[in-house]
C-alpha cells in the first residue's frame, strides 16, 4: 500500500522538486555513515522502475515506509494532507540482502551497458554504489532499512 502511495506521489512531486531517496536504517544511531545522495536516483525513478523490472527484480521504491520527518517535508512543501500524515502507519523495514539483490543488479546492468541512462548513468551508478555500502553495512550489523524521501 505504501508504494502506491509514494507512486502517485512520486509521479507529481519527485520531478518539480530536488527530491532525493534516502535510506533510514532501524536505531537511533547505526554507528556508521548512512548518508547517500539519492538525488539522481530519485530523477530517474521511472526508469529505474522499469529497468528493475526488466531484471525481475524489485524496484527501488517498493523499499519505501512513509517516516514521519519524510511526510513533514512534503506537508511543509504544500502537497499531502495533513490529516493523512497524523495516521500513518508504523515503518515498515526491510532485510538488506533484499534490497541488495536490486542494487547489485542494477548495478551489473548500468556497468554492462554504460549508455543507457546516457548523461545520468554516471550519477546514478555513484548513487547505487552508496546504496550498496549502507545495505551491506546494515546487513553485517543486522540492521532492518528502508527508503525515505526528502524534498529540498
Amino acid at each position: 500500500m505504501e508504494f502506491e502511495r509514494l507512486k502517485l506521489i512520486s509521479s507529481t512531486m519527485l520531478r518539480p522538486m530536488a527530491a532525493s531517496l534516502y535510506i533510514v536504517v532501524e536505531g537511533e544511531d547505526p554507528g556508521f555513515d548512512i548518508f547517500v545522495n539519492g538525488h539522481a536516483l530519485a530523477r530517474n525513478e521511472d526508469a529505474l522502475e522499469h529497468l528493475a523490472s526488466s531484471l525481475h527484480v524489485a524496484p527501488l521504491l517498493q523499499f519505501f515506509s512513509a517516516d514521519e520527518n519524510s511526510m513533514c517535508l512534503l506537508l511543509d512543501q504544500g502537497a499531502g494532507d495533513p490529516e493523512w500524515a497524523d495516521h500513518l502507519p508504523e515503518p515498515q523495514w526491510f532485510d538488506p540482502a533484499d534490497g541488495l539483490i536490486t542494487v547489485h543488479a542494477l548495478i551489473r546492468f548500468l556497468i554492462e551497458t554504460p549508455v543507457s541512462f546516457g548523461s545520468e548513468t554516471a550519477p546514478v551508478l555513484s548513487e547505487l554504489r552508496e546504496y550498496e555500502r549502507v545495505l551491506e553495512k546494515a546487513l553485517k550489523y543486522k540492521l532492518r532499512w528502508h527508503l525515505a524521501v526528502s524534498w529540498r
